[in-house]
């Protein structure tokens, strides 16, 4: 009994330090800013600015492991036209990375190297892509994301759109926001929908319309 409570013990200490460190970890990385418009338990209505990402086509089942991955680090490693070293950020996001089996893989380029312009790539395989803000609904979750994982989250989020009114866009979008050594049980993923513009009716008489209104919060993305 009293080696079962050790090793216990020792379990324990080590989760909460693997947690505190990969929140430490994050916490060095500058990420994608959005703004809180809604919450609900895992799930989020954020809205994104446009953000510039560094971006090369992707196989979905190889996360990663089809050299997309390292074509886009060796352009923030400087092979590019500036030979610039650019910072990592999180996350890395996989544009439509649910439902097709090829996606965008994207590295959110800094803001300063955004403001700045960022270098044109050397490397026929690597583009400046600009993503599209606007409003999205996401859902967080950890694990070893794979397209099953992926899928099952995707439509735990649009049944929560369905109940409370809103509309999702037909594609759905990945993020990963930890290195590959961190252990699933600590990783931070996350699944997103575009949500379609809402039509606002107005009232002729009174002037007022029947938007909700929500109480928006910033939030650090990094946590």
């Amino acid at each position: 009994m009293k080696r079962r409570t050790i090793i216990l013990s020792t379990a324990s200490i080590t989760a909460v330090f693997a947690f505190g460190w990969n929140l430490t970890a994050r916490a060095a990385y500058e990420s994608a800013p959005y703004k809180v418009l809604e919450k609900d338990g895992n799930i989020e209505v954020r809205e994104y600015p446009d953000l510039l990402l560094a971006a090369t086509g992707s196989r979905v089942a190889s996360n990663g492991r089809d050299g997309s991955f390292m074509k886009l680090f060796r352009y923030i490693s400087g092979d590019n036209e500036n030979k610039q070293k650019i910072e990592m950020t999180t996350p890395v996001f996989m544009e439509d990375g649910v439902k097709s089996p090829d996606a965008l893989m994207g590295f959110v380029m800094p803001k300063s190297v955004a403001d700045s312009g960022a270098p044109a790539p050397k490397s026929s395989g690597v583009v400046l892509h600009n993503r599209k803000g606007g409003r999205f609904a996401v859902i967080r979750f950890s694990g070893r994301i794979n397209s099953k994982m992926a899928a099952k989250q995707e439509a735990v989020l649009r049944a929560w759109l369905l109940k409370n009114g809103l509309q999702g866009e037909a594609r759905a979008d990945t993020a990963g926001y930890d290195p590959p050594f961190t252990p699933g049980p600590f990783r931070r993923n996350e699944v997103l929908i575009p949500l379609k513009e809402q039509v606002v009716v107005v009232d002729d008489v009174s002037g007022k319309t029947d938007a909700p209104s929500s109480n928006a919060e910033s939030k650090d993305p990094s946590r």
